[in-house]
């Protein structure tokens, strides 16, 4: 395994409750994602995707096996200190925007660095909504915004505090087509800019195939890793 990696799991399960008993939705995922890497996750629904990213962010904890986040074991860490290394070190952009509907755009942004006691919160979420193209709807309310626009402000939240490692469920999943090439390719270029890992979970192949790497899980299990374009891969 590489020693650079900023997020590995070895052998991890996660095992849920249901009304019809325990349902295995990790049954011993082992992989390692690079720093500076793009990784995919595709599969059918229900195959555990949105679960490793959540095991991956500290949201959910693992039933067995070891993950490895920034450098730090999530296994014994509390609630608070999950959340600390949350704030610290992970940004993560979901399908839903998640915005606060009684915040403006920069304060929506702001929240996460005012959590941190950062005096700067608001100049830096005013820089990053620029970085994202919306720098003239910074007073605008969630409401007030189209669909794209709420979901920039989410990617502009995300990168506000310059993670090392960014985690995207689906993000254009309430997008049309065009819109959702746009954050896209958003993502892409503030993850190259700040050197951030980005693992993002897709059911897109197109997206997928614009990332180093696509692992592919069914039934809990990861069933391949391979590079997203074997032939330029083989080049370099």
């Amino acid at each position: 395994m590489s020693a650079r990696a900023i997020v590995r799991f070895t052998d991890v399960h996660l095992d849920m409750a249901s009304d019809a008993g325990t349902v295995n939705i990790l049954r011993g995922v082992t992989l390692d994602i690079a720093a500076g890497e793009t990784a995919a996750v595709v599969g059918p629904s229900g195959a555990g995707k949105s679960s490793l990213m959540m095991v991956a962010g500290g949201l959910e904890r693992a039933t067995s096996g070891r993950v490895e986040v920034a450098g730090q074991d999530l296994g014994p860490l509390d609630d608070d200190a999950r959340a600390r290394l949350r704030r610290d070190h992970l940004g993560i952009v979901f399908q839903g925007f998640h915005l606060i509907p009684t915040m403006t755009a920069l304060e929506n942004v702001a929240l996460p660095l005012e959590f941190a006691g950062r005096g700067d919160a608001f100049e830096l979420a005013q820089l990053a909504l620029q970085r994202v193209g919306l720098g003239h709807r910074i007073g605008h309310y969630p409401a007030q915004l189209s669909g794209g626009e709420q979901q920039r402000v989410a990617v502009a939240r995300a990168f506000v505090g310059r993670p090392k490692l960014l985690l995207a469920d689906e993000p254009t999943g309430n997008l049309d087509g065009a819109t959702g090439k746009q954050v896209m390719d958003l993502l892409f270029e503030l993850a190259r800019t700040d050197g951030a890992t980005l693992i993002l979970i897709t059911h897109d192949m197109t997206l997928a195939a614009r990332c180093d790497r696509i692992l592919r899980i069914a039934d809990g299990l990861v069933v391949s890793d391979e590079p997203a374009n074997p032939a330029m891969a083989a080049a370099q």
